[in-house]
C-alpha cells in the first residue's frame, strides 16, 4: 500500500476523528489529532502559553489564545508542515486541507452526515436534550467555518477542497474508514516525491521564521517578506522602520530552529508616527 499524506476533516457528530484513528491504525500510520499536534509544537520549541486554546476558531474566539491571529496561523501552518515533512501520517483538520493543496501525495477527505444523525450521535454520547445537541453542532460548525474563511478565505463545504467525500450516516465508522484505506491503495495516490517532500520542509522552517519575528514583537506583516530558496537558508526582505527593528529582526529569523544561513535584504525607511 501507498503510504501518503491523509487529511480528514469534519464536523461534530460526524465521527471524522474516530474514522481518522481507525485509517491510522489499520494503515501504520501516525495520528496528529489536538494533543499530537500540541506536542509537536511543544517539541519545535513553540511556548505552551502560546498555544493555550489554539483550535479551528475564527479571530473573535482569539480572546483566550494571548497570541494575535497572525502569531496564532504561523505556529498552527508551522506544525501541519513540520508534520506532513515525513510524507506519511492522518492529520486531523486544523486547515490541513489547505495547507496541503497543492501536494499530488497527500488525500484530503471531508466526513459529512446529515444534521439529525448527527444530533442522535452528539445527545447519546453526552446525554443532552436533542435541542441542546443542535445548539452544539451549530456553534462547532460556525467557528470551523469562521475558521477557515478568515485563515484562508475558503468555505468549509466547498467539495473543490477535497478528494473523497464520505457520508457516515450511510457508510457508519468502520465502513467510511475502509473506503479511505481502499484508496489508499489505488496507484494514482503518490507517495509524497523528494521534490514535494523538500518543499514541505521550507515551508515548515519559513512559516517558523515569520512566528519568531512576530513573536519578537515585530512589524512584520506590516513591512517585511521571509523566503527560504533552500533548506536552511533565510531571506528576510521589505522594510524596518529603524536600524534597531532590522536587527531585531534578523537575530529572531537566526535563532529560528533549522535556520542555517541569513540573507539580510531589509531596507530601512522609517514610518510617519513611529
Amino acid at each position: 500500500m501507498h503510504m501518503p499524506l491523509v487529511t480528514i476533516s469534519g464536523g461534530m457528530g460526524t465521527g471524522f476523528g474516530r474514522i481518522a484513528g481507525l485509517v491510522a491504525a489499520k494503515a501504520g500510520l501516525e495520528l496528529y489529532d489536538d494533543q499530537k499536534l500540541h506536542s509537536e509544537a511543544i517539541r519545535m520549541g513553540i511556548r505552551a502559553k502560546d498555544l493555550k486554546g489554539i483550535d479551528e476558531k475564527a479571530p473573535g474566539f482569539f480572546d483566550s489564545l494571548r497570541v494575535n491571529p497572525e502569531l496564532y496561523l504561523d505556529i498552527l501552518e508551522s506544525v501541519v508542515y513540520s508534520v506532513s515533512r515525513s510524507g506519511q501520517g492522518v492529520i486531523i483538520g486544523h486547515g490541513s486541507q489547505i495547507l496541503l493543496r497543492e501536494f499530488g501525495c497527500a488525500l484530503h477527505t471531508l466526513v459529512h452526515a446529515p444534521e439529525e444523525y448527527r444530533i442522535r450521535q452528539i445527545s447519546g454520547k453526552n446525554q443532552m436534550s436533542e435541542g441542546g445537541a443542535r445548539k452544539l453542532i451549530n456553534k462547532s460548525d460556525s467557528e470551523r467555518r469562521g475558521f477557515l474563511r478568515f485563515a484562508y478565505h475558503i468555505d468549509w463545504d466547498d467539495l473543490s477542497h477535497y478528494d473523497l467525500v464520505i457520508n457516515t450516516a450511510k457508510l457508519g465508522i468502520e465502513g467510511a474508514a475502509e473506503v479511505i484505506l481502499h484508496s489508499l491503495r489505488l496507484q494514482v495516490i503518490n507517495e509524497c516525491s523528494l521534490q514535494a517532500l523538500d518543499a514541505i520542509e521550507r515551508l515548515t522552517l519559513q512559516k517558523r521564521a515569520e512566528a519568531a519575528v512576530v513573536n519578537a514583537g515585530l512589524q512584520y506583516y506590516n513591512f517585511s517578506h521571509v523566503e527560504v530558496p533552500e533548506k536552511g537558508v533565510v531571506v528576510v526582505t521589505g522594510l524596518a522602520t529603524t536600524e534597531e527593528e532590522k536587527a531585531q529582526m534578523v537575530k529572531a529569523v537566526s535563532s529560528t530552529p533549522g535556520v542555517t544561513s541569513v540573507r539580510d535584504e531589509v531596507n530601512v525607511m522609517p514610518v510617519p508616527g513611529y
